[in-house]
């Protein structure tokens, strides 16, 4: 894997992976950063399952955990919330 590939620009993921004793909630926080640095045009489910695919040889470890989350919240459905939601067309 390259630095600054198309699914991990600033190199986050890859980094993350390297840190020794690595907490979930501090992989949270990057993969925050993550999403936030992806372009708009990029499909953020793609990036993930194309990053899940490249760490699925290092073992258990929290950023696997945090990826494979992001990826099941985007299948969830997602309502409007407020008086949008409720509204009828």
């Amino acid at each position: 894997m390259k630095k600054g590939d198309a699914s991990d620009p600033k190199g986050l993921i890859y980094e993350s992976y390297r840190i020794d004793g690595i907490s979930k909630p501090e992989c949270r926080t990057i993969f925050l950063d993550w999403a936030l640095s992806l372009p708009v045009e990029e499909d953020t489910g793609a990036a993930i399952r194309a990053l899940l695919a490249r760490y699925r040889d290092q073992g258990p470890h929290p950023m696997t955990e945090v990826l494979t989350e992001g990826l099941a919240g985007m299948a969830a459905p997602r309502r409007r919330g407020g008086w949008r939601g409720r509204a009828r067309n």
